[in-house]
C-alpha cells in the first residue's frame, strides 16, 4: 500500500512542468570606457586597469557558449595546500567565482556580495545542498599563502567555501571550460565579474554576471540545481525536494521562496485523483477475479 501511494505521489508530481527560469541577467553589454588601476566598478558587468579592455559581447558570447558543458576533472591547490580536484564535487551543486586574490577592488566586492547571497541560498534551501569554489586565475601570484590571506581578510567561511588555484596550463582549459573572458593587464587583469552555476554533475547550468547582482537572480537557478528539476527516484527525500521545487515561488517582499497554496491545491486534487482512480480500478479487477473464479467452480 506505501508503494502504491508513493507511485501515485510520483506520478502526480511528474504531471506538473518545472517553474519557469529566471531569466539571465547582464548589467550591460557594451565595449567598456577605458579604465585607470585606480578606476571602480563599470556597471557593464566587467573591470580592468588598462585601456584595451574586454569587449562585454564577445565575453557574453563566449560565456553564454559554455552553457550545459561539462566541466573538465581539473587538479588544484587549495588555500591549506591540499590538493583537490573538481570530481569531489560532484554529487552537489558547485558555485564558483573567478578571483585574483591580489585584486585592490572589484574582487574582494564580488566575494563580499556572493557570500551574503550563499547565506541566503542555504537560509532558504538549507546547509550543505551545495559547494562554493573562489577559484583564482593569476597561477603566478596566488600560491596558497596568499590564498589563506585572501580567505582571512575577506572572511569567507570555512565549511563548504574552497578556495583553490592551478597552474599555468589548467588554469587557461579551466576558465576557458567556464567561459570565462580574462586579460593580463600592465596593472593587474581586466575580465568579466562572472559567477558559475554547476549541476550536480558538473555542467554549466547558468552564468551570473556583475558585482552586486540581485539576489533572487542567484536563488532561482540554485533552486533548480538543489532541489532538481526532475524526479530522480522514490525516495522519500526526492519527492519532498520535487514537491518543493513545483509549489514554491519567489517573495521579493520578504526576500524567501513561500509555498503557492494554489499549486500546492492543485497538486493534492491531482494526487487524491490517481489515487481514487487506482482504488477504483483494484475494485473492478478484484470483482473481475472473484467473478472468473466462480465462473470456474460452476
Amino acid at each position: 500500500m506505501v508503494r502504491l501511494i508513493l507511485s501515485c505521489l510520483a506520478a502526480s508530481v511528474l504531471l506538473f512542468g518545472p517553474v519557469a527560469a529566471q531569466d539571465i541577467v547582464l548589467a550591460g553589454k557594451a565595449t567598456m570606457a577605458p579604465m585607470t588601476p585606480a578606476a571602480s566598478e563599470d556597471q557593464s558587468g566587467a573591470h580592468g586597469h588598462d585601456s584595451q579592455p574586454i569587449d562585454l559581447d564577445l565575453a557574453l558570447e563566449k560565456s553564454e557558449a559554455a552553457l550545459g558543458r561539462t566541466i573538465g576533472d581539473y587538479t588544484l591547490t587549495d588555500d591549506s595546500g591540499n590538493t583537490l580536484t573538481l570530481a569531489e564535487f560532484r554529487g552537489k551543486p558547485l558555485v564558483i567565482s573567478p578571483i585574483y586574490a591580489s585584486c585592490p577592488m572589484i574582487c574582494p566586492m564580488i566575494t563580499q556580495h556572493l557570500i551574503k547571497a550563499v547565506a541566503r541560498a542555504e537560509e532558504i534551501f538549507g546547509p550543505g545542498r551545495f559547494n562554493i569554489l573562489t577559484v583564482s586565475f593569476n597561477p603566478a601570484r596566488d600560491r596558497p599563502a596568499r590564498l589563506a590571506a585572501f580567505r582571512s581578510e575577506q572572511d569567507v567561511p570555512l565549511d563548504n567555501w574552497f578556495i583553490a588555484v592551478g597552474d599555468e596550463a589548467t588554469t587557461k582549459k579551466f576558465m576557458d571550460d567556464l567561459g570565462f573572458s580574462y586579460r593580463a593587464t600592465a596593472g593587474g587583469y581586466d575580465h568579466v565579474t562572472q559567477t558559475t552555476i554547476l549541476d550536480s554533475e558538473g555542467r554549466v547550468y547558468r552564468q551570473v554576471y556583475g558585482v552586486d547582482f540581485p539576489i533572487q537572480v542567484f536563488l532561482e537557478p540554485m533552486k533548480e540545481v538543489v532541489f532538481g528539476t526532475g524526479l530522480k527516484s522514490l525516495s522519500m527525500t526526492s519527492l519532498v525536494d520535487r514537491i518543493l521545487f513545483i509549489c514554491t515561488v519567489y517573495n521579493p517582499t520578504s526576500g524567501r521562496y513561500e509555498i503557492d497554496y494554489a499549486i500546492a491545491f492543485g497538486i493534492s486534487i491531482g494526487g487524491l485523483s490517481l489515487l481514487l482512480t487506482g482504488f477504483i480500478i483494484f475494485r473492478v479487477w478484484r470483482q473481475n477475479r472473484r467473478l472468473q473464479r466462480r465462473s470456474v467452480r460452476g
